[in-house]
């Protein structure tokens, strides 16, 4: 039964993971092509010369995977909690904008915070801004990006864990003299956390990788580590240092998923990937 989906992991991630590792410690040219040397100075080569960029991406992830937490959290609660038979209808409205191409909605986020766009542009013409404010082409724009295009990512495990959590608990809770923040915080919030921690894996992951965003919503000085491994790879034909650059992405973003699995321990991290899948 496994043997499908066996297969399919061997052939789109075993196999090019083993190959982008291959490619990382080779030397050599579009030109003269690329051998095996076990060149392992392409990493040291690649940290120490877009470090600022690397730490940029995981910072940027982190600003938009706490925003994201922050706006998800309430609306997921109310979803969850008040929204009574209108609930899927509420869920439909809150994913409706992501049927649209991930590229498209990014370009008209930049429409909207365009110096003269419908956003900033009343404001300026008010004096409520100053002519030389701006937003694009900043380390704002791009969290702000970041976190709405992610910000399904958060909403849903959010949800499926706050739709788990049974009324009478918290019912019970007001039985026995707590306030409604009491409950909250002593019934509410701790049963929650799993679809927390999920979210922060599935929102932080891809958001310190993407590239699209700082490509369109930042400038020169917002770079990510994504921009500067579609620069090696389709630009100067640098294959391993971006190979290099990729692999050390994905080991830092798994030992973050790894500690949090290690944090919230075996029980705490099977729920996490339950509310993940749905279940």
């Amino acid at each position: 039964m496994i043997l499908p989906g066996g297969l399919w992991l061997a052939a789109f991630f075993v196999v090019p993971m083993a190959l982008m590792v291959s490619l990382s410690l080779q030397t050599g040219n579009l030109v003269d092509g690329f051998r095996q040397t076990f060149h392992w100075q392409n990493y040291t080569y690649a940290l120490d010369t877009y470090r600022d960029a690397f730490l940029r991406s995981l910072w940027y992830g982190l600003l938009a995977t706490a925003a994201c937490v922050a706006l998800s959290y309430p609306a997921a609660y109310w979803i969850a909690f008040r929204a009574g038979r209108h609930k899927s209808t509420y869920l439909f409205l809150l994913l409706l904008p992501y049927f649209v191409s991930y590229v498209l909605r990014t370009v008209s986020w930049k429409l909207v915070l365009t110096d003269n766009g419908p956003l900033l542009g009343p404001l300026r013409d008010h004096g409520v801004l100053p002519q030389d404010f701006h937003v694009l082409d900043t380390g704002f724009a791009v969290v702000s990006g970041l976190t709405y295009n992610f910000l399904p990512f958060m909403v849903l495990p959010i949800y499926v864990a706050l739709e788990r959590i049974d009324p009478r608990l918290v019912e019970a809770a007001h039985d026995l003299y707590a306030s409604r923040a009491q409950a909250f915080a002593r019934v509410v919030l701790p049963l929650s956390l799993p679809g927390v921690l999920a979210g922060v894996i599935m929102t932080f992951a891809p958001a310190s990788a993407d590239y699209v965003n700082a490509e369109v919503l930042g400038g020169p000085r917002d770079t990510m580590i994504g921009n500067v491994i579609q620069a090696e790879y389709f630009d100067n034909g640098a294959y391993p240092v971006a190979s290099a650059l990729s692999f050390a992405l994905m080991a830092v973003l798994l030992l973050g998923v790894f500690a949090y699995a290690r944090a919230l321990g075996a029980r705490g991290a099977r729920s996490v990937l339950d509310v993940a899948a749905g279940r």
